[in-house]
């Protein structure tokens, strides 16, 4: 059985989706499993990813194991399964949105090989393969422990035989969903790569060709690829693994997707709120860049759909954040040091300069302070300054957290006037927020760990020297 069907449940996330046509004339399952009885189980279908599930009905198993699961209106085809009671097991099923009326009988011993369906051509398929996967992988699995010459010999027939088997099913069934399932779950295959000039394959043209023909399984039209446990994990590897971490990139790569996804609504839906969702709080330096573009083209302008408050508060973080880029120029903020002197970010003569944001009452504030005084004791003199400000307006509390953590070198600024939203004007929602700029007030860098500054500087500042 292969990894993408031997689907364990981890936790469940009982998840609600957009709704879906439903037809008229009603479903029913019955599913009658040997060794268990008198117990209630649930049945529903993926949602996106093999952790979410969308249940959809439930029925008591009688004294003989008999379940039936009905219902007045047709269920939205997927990737099912029946759930047994503590979700520790779980059986898959296939629910094209065709066959609505089908039964399956299996026993808990071995309830793949035991399997027997009636009035499912798609299960009879989807379970045909899995019997023959997991008598490959016995025999497989057997031959392995030997570590022969002739049992490695035997494992490689035993594969290209279940590679030939695979693309018989495809061949002969192209039209089926449990097809659609089974391109779904694997990769794309790469054909013999061109050579280079010193003999060795093309490691970029097999890259690119990957990439291009990585969503050739998916068709965006048959809204039931969102009821299967494939969709976020392979676009999750996409972002992650096949796209540069650079804005444009991941702007180009995001338009693209979602352009592919437009052929089902649901499904367009889910995609943009997905990369939107990774890139609003992103784990790559400078990439808030793709959120506000996302923000922009798909919820601000009114593709998506979203109501006027939730509209109202995207834009209000757009607003904030457009001028707070990795590429922008900082905003003009002026201060106060601690001997009542006017502190103005724009007049720091320095390489570099970064920013600490921080409140004095703040925990991870106190425990970030000592880490940044390394940093600058450590950089000071290759014309690096550190600017801390404090958030908050307690005059003898952010004095006496000077004096606490040794910060009288830094340059220090506080809000006096009580003029300043920090959270609105520099986006310091959490404290410490950390800045970095260039020596003409340039953002490189935002919401940086105290941690990674020492990395962080040393890698850019060799990038910069490479570009001399």
């Amino acid at each position: 059985m292969s990894a993408s069907f031997r689907t364990y449940f981890l936790s469940l996330f009982l998840v609600s989706i957009l709704s879906l046509n439903a037809f008229g004339q009603g479903y029913r399952l019955e599913a009658t499993i040997k060794g268990v009885k008198d117990s209630s189980f649930i049945i529903g279908h993926y949602n996106r990813a093999p952790n979410q599930f969308v249940p959809k009905d439930t029925a008591k198993a009688d004294a003989n194991g008999k379940i039936v699961f009905e219902g007045p209106q047709n269920l939205p085809g997927g990737l099912y399964v029946i759930l047994f009671p503590g979700n520790k097991r779980l059986i898959e099923v296939i629910y094209s949105g065709k066959e609505t009326s089908f039964a399956i009988e299996t026993d808990t011993v071995d309830m793949i090989g035991n399997m027997k369906i009636t009035g499912s051509k798609e299960n009879e398929l989807f379970y045909n393969y899995q019997k023959e996967l997991k008598k490959g992988a016995k025999e497989i699995e057997a031959l392995g422990k030997t570590g022969t010459p002739e049992s490695k010999v035997k494992i490689r027939e035993i594969q290209e035989s279940f590679t030939a088997y695979r693309q018989k099913v495809l061949t002969d069934n192209p039209e089926a969903f449990t097809s659609q399932l089974l391109k779904m779950s694997i990769d794309p295959d790469v054909p013999t790569a061109p050579k280079l000039a010193n003999g060795k394959p093309d490691s970029i043209w097999v890259f690119n060709y990957y990439k291009s023909h990585y969503w050739d399984a998916f068709d965006f039209a048959d809204a039931r690829i969102v009821n299967t446990p494939f969709l976020e994990p392979r676009l999750d590897r996409y972002f992650k693994n096949l796209v540069v971490q650079t804005p444009d990139s991941l702007i180009r790569d995001a338009d693209l997707m979602i352009k592919k996804a437009s052929a089902n609504k649901d499904a367009k839906a889910w995609v943009v709120f997905y990369i939107a969702n990774q890139y609003e709080n992103p784990k790559t330096v400078g990439t808030e860049a793709v959120w506000v573009h996302l923000a922009e083209k798909y919820y601000l302008s009114g593709d998506m759909g979203i109501s006027e408050d939730s509209k109202k508060r995207i834009a209000e973080k757009v607003n904030t954040l457009k001028v707070l880029l990795v590429g922008k120029t900082f905003p003009a903020l002026s201060l106060t040091d601690p001997a009542g002197k006017k502190v103005s970010v724009q007049a720091i003569q320095a390489n570099y300069t970064v920013l600490f944001f921080y409140a004095p009452t703040c925990g991870h504030c106190k425990e970030a302070s000592p880490k940044l005084k390394d940093f600058y004791d450590k950089n000071k003199a290759n014309g690096i300054k550190v600017v801390a400000v404090s958030t908050e307006h307690d005059l003898a509390e952010w004095k006496s957290f000077i004096k606490t953590y040794h910060l009288e070198e830094l340059t220090n600024g506080f809000d006096a006037l009580k003029t300043i939203d920090f959270n609105r004007k520099f986006d310091v929602v959490t404290t410490p927020m950390i800045y970095i700029l260039d020596k003409n007030k340039k953002i490189i860098a935002r919401k940086m760990p105290v941690e990674q500054l020492e990395d962080f500087m040393n890698y850019y500042q060799n990038k910069m020297a490479r570009k001399l």
